[in-house]
């Protein structure tokens, strides 16, 4: 059974996972935008000449990219998404299929660090752990940061296994940043934009041992909150344009 190894010697020991965990070693895992074409410059011709103007050519508006938007509405409030398909493209089609086909409703948190991060999206309500698409690669080379309010893909060790699983960054967690090859770092997708609150209300509850239900073996998952917090619904909102 393969567990998420954080990097950085801030959290030695410690592993977020897609597939999670490890005995009590549970773990967590945009085209570029074209400046607008300036307008034609337009000949004006000389005052009473018969010289006919040149037809006018209309200037090419700016690229635009979508920004979808996620709405997570948890038992202890609404968190709010945006989402970064520009740096980001493999991460978010993933995540945003994984949300449109209702698979994060009734799932829980279960894995929280206190003043690190809160893990979810691949346990439902009853502990056993939801059956995922293949995995993708890991897109932590896009220069987005592990900073507080992100949202990263959970993973094992295999810088390419991401699957189902996010964490939510409460703090500025540099270690979690990719360096190199050798230390891959985990891929930032999106940022709370509403509901830093909640992201913090969860990150204070208390947490406690408990039995999961992953790759149907039974294991003991440890920083599992003691009063489940619940993904009642994931949905995608309205997009916004940059």
């Amino acid at each position: 059974m393969k567990s998420m190894l954080f990097t950085g010697s801030l959290i030695i020991g410690l592993f977020i996972c897609t597939g999670c965990n490890d005995n009590t070693t549970s773990s967590t895992d945009q085209k570029q935008i074209s400046p607008p074409a300036s307008a034609s410059k337009q000949t004006v011709p000389a005052k009473d000449t018969v010289t006919p103007q040149p037809p006018r050519k209309e200037s090419t508006p700016a690229m635009q990219t979508s920004i979808p938007r996620v709405l997570l509405k948890t038992s202890l409030g609404d968190i709010t998404l945006e989402l970064y398909p520009d740096k980001a493209p493999v991460t978010v089609e993933n995540f945003l299929r994984y949300v449109n086909e209702g698979f994060y409703d009734n799932t829980i948190f279960h894995r929280v660090i206190a003043g690190f991060m809160n893990q979810g999206g691949g346990f439902s309500t009853d502990a056993v752990q939801k059956k995922n698409h293949p995995p993708i690669k890991n897109e932590a080379s896009n220069g987005l940061k592990n900073d507080r309010g992100t949202i990263s893909m959970a993973r094992t060790n295999d810088p390419d296994s991401a699957t189902s699983q996010f964490f939510l960054n409460f703090a500025d967690n540099k270690p979690l940043d990719y360096v190199s090859p050798a230390r891959p770092g985990y891929a930032v997708f999106g940022k709370v934009i509403e509901g830093l609150d909640v992201l913090d209300a969860i990150n204070k509850v208390k947490t406690t041992q408990a039995p999961f239900t992953t790759h149907g073996q039974q294991v003991m998952f440890s920083d599992v909150p003691a009063e489940q917090v619940v993904i009642l619904s994931a949905s995608v909102l309205a997009e916004s344009r940059n």
